[in-house]
């Protein structure tokens, strides 16, 4: 069954988060839902008949108001007041009103989404940007399930990647699950592009094009591939701007180059974090992957505040490793969503050895959340993170000083820039 023939429920933004939310409670219900800005949503049912409406008034008076036209079509219609909705009313309205049947699932998704890029593709040559994690990997399976070997995955060492991370990728991709991966070291390009910039967005922007570029300069190696797989998910999309306010531009979406060469292939679009892992199993992707903890696009380049410098980045290698090794042996890697070390651009004066020192702040952040869309801070153990102080401390040279983040999304976002 395509997703054109599955029943889909629209869910129309006014305007702040909640949309996103209920949408993908929905989908948690196996009822397919899509997020339609209300400006554009007259324009989208046009095209696609969708079972029912869903209208999330933000906190303006009058904002949940639907367009004219669609509201003479007659559909089962609800409006979701400011202060949500309860499980027991969304599944009322769904299942009884709107009469929906729960036929969305990730294996329906394989199949669909595995046909609707063999059509898009056709015999064309196609590469995947190759990050190492989750996102790219489950894009890259599935386009390789399209359509074979013309797919040759690549993945850029731009000096960005976390404590050996890169040999582990190259490892994983090119000789355990054995898909055609070219490795590219980027490193010392990336940081001639970054050198003296500090502005957040304009990190995330150069970094895009410059992962676009070294892209195009290997596709023209393999034979000019015409198709380029991202492994963008649906967070990625709205925090970007695309159809509501910006968050902040993600690499893989608001920080593309307008002349991009190649026409995108993304699979995962539509995606929240959850169902992407529930397909990273389904496609028997190891442990290790499916498991492992989200990191940003852009890479260490949005945990290093400021100018993106080698000297900084390998003080926050280092302490974000400490991190994650600490995190891992405490037995709470899995049951938290994103543990990290952050190296602001702030120095502190400290003591060691009866000495003033003056040196680089750490700050360690950890989150739960479901689909990243919202994030509360995690209340990590005082033992926990007086090691991981201690240990940051110690041995990694040019710290004095160790913080935790206790800011939850909203306000703050997941990662610092």
């Amino acid at each position: 069954m395509s997703l054109k023939q599955r029943q889909v429920v629209v869910v129309i933004d006014f305007g702040g988060r909640q949309a996103q939310l209920i949408a993908r409670r929905i989908r948690a219900l196996h009822v397919y839902s899509e997020v339609w800005p209300h400006y554009s949503a007259w324009e989208r049912y046009q095209a696609v008949k969708p079972q029912a409406l869903i209208a999330c008034a933000s906190d303006t008076p009058g904002s949940e108001l639907l367009d004219a036209r669609l509201v003479e079509q007659g559909l089962p219609t609800i409006t979701v007041p400011a202060a949500g909705i309860s499980e027991a009313e969304l599944s009322h309205f769904l299942f009884t009103e709107a009469r929906c049947q729960a036929d969305w699932s990730m294996a329906n998704f394989i199949a669909d989404v595995v046909a609707k890029i063999k059509a898009q593709v056709g015999e064309a040559k196609v590469i995947c940007g190759m990050s190492g994690g989750i996102d790219s990997a489950v894009a890259a399976v599935l386009v390789h399930k399209a359509v074979g070997k013309q797919l040759t995955s690549i993945f850029v060492d731009q000096g960005l990647m976390r404590l050996g991370e890169a040999e582990e990728v190259v490892d994983i991709f090119g000789h355990q699950l054995q898909m055609q991966l070219v490795a590219v070291d980027a490193r010392q390009r990336f940081l001639d592009a970054l050198a003296g910039v500090s502005d957040p967005e304009q990190k995330r922007k150069i970094i895009g094009t410059e992962f676009i570029r070294v892209f195009e300069e290997e596709a023209q190696r393999l034979g000019d591939a015409s198709y380029l797989v991202q492994g963008t998910i649906y967070p990625d999309v709205i925090e970007s701007g695309v159809g509501s306010g910006l968050v902040k531009s993600h690499h893989n979406v608001g920080g593309l180059p307008e002349d991009l060469a190649f026409k995108l292939v993304e699979p995962l679009r539509e995606l929240f974090k959850d169902e992407v892992r529930e397909i990273a199993a389904l496609l028997g992707l190891p442990d290790s992957i499916v498991h492992r903890q989200p990191f940003p696009g852009p890479g260490l380049g949005v945990r290093c505040l400021g100018e993106v410098t080698a000297d900084k980045l390998e003080v926050l290698r280092q302490a974000d490793a400490i991190v994650t090794e600490e995190i891992k042996q405490a037995g709470l890697y899995r049951s938290i969503w994103q543990a990290f070390a952050v190296l602001p651009d702030v120095q502190t004066v400290g003591v060691s050895g009866g000495q003033r020192t003056y040196a680089h702040l750490i700050a360690i952040r950890a989150v739960n959340s479901v689909d990243a869309m919202a994030a509360e801070w995690t209340r990590l153990p005082y033992d926990l993170l007086e090691r991981m102080a201690q240990r940051i401390v110690a041995e990694v040279a040019g710290v004095n000083r160790v913080v935790y983040d206790i800011t939850s999304k909203p306000p703050g976002t997941i990662e610092w820039e």
